[in-house]
């Protein structure tokens, strides 16, 4: 084990690159991995969220990356979502400053031609979500015949998107000899089970137990009767604490995202955005680098956020509902106390959401400080539509149906359409007037007798 970069033996590009972004000391899964991905064994790297996956795998991968004139790509990185490849090409740029390497990154909801035209131009590292990456092959605009490691970055995630017939059609494609490399925070029995077959004897990396908070996030709870409760809190929070100053708010879904954004334009105009799944490419993009950069106090955002995008000097991660999940949970804080500085993790806990809390505890096998609730806050007995419903049916207003509990688009029948096809109306009355069926008389048939007269010479 060692504690400074230069021990690591890497080059002097990367060293000045790695002086230039502030890093001096590799963090515990960077110096776990580093000598295992060099040796070429396929690696399952675990590790807390903000722990430095990310470069965990770039370093070794860089280190031995050399000048080529291959136009296909010799390194391919898989990630869930679109800001991770944005965020992934700008880490990797950074890396290689000093290095004469190609970089790109391909999504959706972009124009596939310029992105074509791009890969067409020869790339030595190629990062990619699923979806587009595919799409790209099969217009035969890219070549994966020259990979020769691959990563799968967040690869929990990119099943929970619906990915995984994508991913393992993409496995399929790749070459076999090649170095697999799999990053991320929480290991499930889906991904084991790719593991099983596309991995060879990987060798397990892991940092910190699968769950386990970080140290520097100080969590605390709340205990909110509803949602527009949670939304007077919230204010109060914000209104009063001065150490709020960049502050990530979580929401279960779409409209409550909106919802919480609505509310806190009218409270603080300007200070706040949103973003999720339903805003276009560049809007997301410029309310990550606006709340990025200062311009806005906070974000609100759904889960898809939670996963490896990373923005620097969070000071407050707010949970308005409780997630459903506990990873999520661990996702989720971790986007603050990152690197060397500390960071705090609220959560606010309605009735029906008690259940999460003791699965999350559970899983920390730690306990969540609970806080009275402040004098000044406005108790609401107003209730949403989706309260309302949670309080006859039981269920958790929170969250919308996931597809595992829809029934598809059968439903039981209405009473005028349950009647069965009895044929002929008009014969089944009949049938019915006289107690008796009905039998139809054969009808009367002409026999034509046809004498076929063949002409014979002689006759």
């Amino acid at each position: 084990m060692t504690d400074t970069f230069e021990a690591l033996g890497l080059p002097t590009p990367l060293l000045n690159a790695l002086k230039d972004m502030g890093f001096t000391h590799p963090t515990p899964i960077q110096q776990k991995a580093f000598s295992v991905v060099l040796s070429g064994r396929d690696v399952i790297g675990i590790a807390q969220t903000g722990t430095g996956k990310t470069f965990a795998y770039l370093l070794p991968i860089l280190r031995q990356l050399k000048f080529s004139k291959d136009k296909d790509p010799r390194v391919l990185i898989i990630v869930p979502t679109r800001e991770l490849v944005i965020q992934m090409v700008s880490e990797i740029e950074k890396l290689s400053a000093y290095m004469d390497l190609r970089i790109a990154g391909v999504y959706g909801g972009t124009n596939i031609n310029t992105q074509a035209k791009t890969v067409a131009l020869g790339l030595d590292i190629l990062v990619a979500t699923p979806g587009r990456l595919l799409d790209l092959v099969f217009i035969r605009a890219l070549q994966l015949k020259s990979v020769r490691q691959l990563v799968i970055d967040e690869v929990d995630e990119i099943l929970n998107l619906g990915f995984r017939s994508q991913l393992n059609s993409l496995l399929d494609m790749l070459p076999k000899k090649k170095q697999n490399l799999l990053f991320s925070a929480t290991m499930t029995e889906d991904v084991d089970d790719m593991i099983q077959i596309f991995f060879k004897g990987p060798q397990l990396i892991e940092v910190t137990r699968v769950g386990t908070p970080l140290e520097k996030i100080r969590q605390s709870a709340y205990r909110v009767p509803n949602f527009n409760t949670k939304l007077h809190l919230l204010e109060y929070l914000l209104a009063h604490d001065e150490t709020m100053e960049k502050v990530l708010i979580f929401g279960a879904t779409k409209r409550m995202a909106d919802r919480i954004y609505a509310y806190l334009e009218t409270k603080f105009p300007e200070q706040f955005s949103a973003t999720h799944s339903n805003k276009s490419q560049n809007f997301r993009i410029q309310a990550v680098q606006k709340f990025q950069d200062g311009t806005l106090r906070g974000l609100v955002a759904t889960d898809l956020l939670a996963r490896g995008l990373d923005v620097t000097d969070v000071t407050h991660v707010i949970n308005l509902d409780t997630p459903d999940t506990p990873e999520n949970y661990i996702h989720r804080i971790g986007r603050t106390g990152r690197a060397d500085t500390e960071g705090a993790a609220i959560t606010f806990i309605a009735d029906t959401e008690l259940v999460y809390q003791e699965q999350i505890e559970t899983l920390m096998n730690k306990a969540i400080p609970m806080l009275p609730l402040p004098d000044g806050v406005l108790i609401s007995t107003e209730l949403t539509e989706e309260e309302k419903e949670a309080l006859y049916s039981g269920k958790n207003y929170m969250k919308v149906p996931s597809l595992l509990q829809s029934k598809g688009a059968f439903h039981e029948k209405k009473e005028k359409n349950k009647k069965v096809n009895l044929g002929n109306a008009t014969k089944y009355r009949r049938e019915m007037k006289y107690k008796k069926p009905i039998k139809r008389k054969p009808k009367k048939r002409a026999i034509v007798f046809i004498v076929i007269v063949i002409g014979y010479q002689g006759w």
